[in-house]
């Protein structure tokens, strides 16, 4: 296992900047997930630490090695891809045993790490098997199983669950994150899906145009994203903005927009006043706008604009004078179309943004 340290680094592709001053420390045992949208750079960051991509300029450390100009044969690292790359024409146990081969392995370490390797991921039964004959879940075990039978000191996966089915990537997530769990090998893992960032990570890393935007676990980025691309990247649906005008008075903060006045608590005054803006873009998240008022809530009156039933929950988008509000609501919750509604804004749960930087404010 090793603590990997990615320092300033930047990589051109010609004169298209793919990673921008990359900064972070990955802990020694930590499961990081690098999230963003397709184009961020997050898998050209993977491959730099990997060295299938040479870096343009910057450092990478495992613990206090640098390892920057080093092929990746020498960086004791295993990798996943999104395509699984078993060796079709080998069967499970061959595929398994292959890189310990490699390495010149002795006969009887070879058996011993491949049998303790299959049984760690539920695959004993499997190993006489070949690839074509396993289903997405199995032959992705299969290459989980292949890159950490080495005892690598940091494993790489490149959305390796994409090509299964949304209830496999399900079960797959839990079974990646407990596997990490139990082997304490250092992990970096890229997804553009929030929700593998949110479930799987101890910290994620929100990518964008080559940078690192913020770099937390999945609750502070959640609660307190640093700008408006992190709000409205993470969560689904994602967060309401409102523009705003800030009035002042005497030490108070009031934010106005039409059919709507929100008086700003203590924390946000002292926000509001370091910054010095006359507006502001007020964020709010679908299921922190209620329907029956609660101590700190204010009220805006709507109407139905269209309803999504979802099961389990019930998302509503309610027209009001000031912007269309999309609302998360318990599933049993009916409404018809253009009913008169009144919704209720929990103002402590409020995120303030910069109209120009876009910045969280406070």
């Amino acid at each position: 296992m090793s603590e990997v340290t990615v320092k300033e680094v930047k990589k051109y592709f010609n004169q298209v900047k793919a990673l921008d001053g990359v900064d972070m420390k990955i802990q020694d045992g930590e499961f990081v997930v690098l999230l963003g949208p397709s184009g961020c750079g997050k898998t050209t960051l993977l491959r730099c630490i990997s060295g299938l991509e040479t870096v343009t300029s910057g450092e990478i450390r495992f613990d206090q090695k640098n390892v920057t100009h080093l092929p990746p044969k020498d960086r004791n690292l295993a990798m996943v891809f999104q395509s699984y790359a078993v060796w079709p024409h080998m069967k499970v146990k061959e595929n398994i045993k292959y890189p310990m081969r490699i390495k010149k392995f002795s006969k009887e370490e070879i058996d011993k790490r491949a049998k303790e390797t299959a049984e760690l991921l539920n695959i004993t039964e499997l190993m006489d098997r070949y690839p074509a004959q396993l289903s997405g879940g199995q032959r992705q075990r299969v290459a989980v199983a292949r890159a950490i039978v080495l005892e690598p000191a940091a494993l790489l996966m490149d959305e390796p669950l994409s090509n299964l089915d949304a209830l496999l990537r399900v079960t797959m997530r839990s079974e990646l994150k407990k596997l990490q769990q139990r082997i304490q090998t250092t992990t970096v893992y890229v997804t553009h899906d929030q929700v593998e960032a949110m479930t799987m990570g101890d910290r994620i890393a929100v990518m964008r145009d080559g940078k690192i935007l913020q770099f937390g676990k999945a609750e502070e980025i959640y609660q307190r994203p640093k700008n408006v691309f992190i709000a409205g990247f993470i969560g689904s649906p994602q967060m309401n903005f409102l523009e705003m005008t800030v009035k002042r008075e005497e030490g108070r903060a009031e934010l106005v927009s039409k059919g709507l006045s929100i008086l700003c608590e203590e924390d946000k005054v002292k926000g509001l006043e370091k910054a010095n803006l006359d507006k502001v873009i007020l964020g709010i998240r679908p299921e922190n706008i209620l329907l029956s008022p609660e101590n700190g809530c204010v009220p805006i009156k709507g109407s139905v604009y269209f309803t999504e039933r979802l099961g389990g929950e019930t998302i509503v988008h309610v027209s009001t004078e000031s912007k269309r509000f999309v609302v998360k609501v318990s599933g049993d919750a009916l409404f018809n179309e253009n009913e008169t509604l009144r919704i209720y804004l929990n103002v402590k749960k409020t995120r303030l943004f910069d109209p120009e930087t876009e910045e969280a404010i406070g």
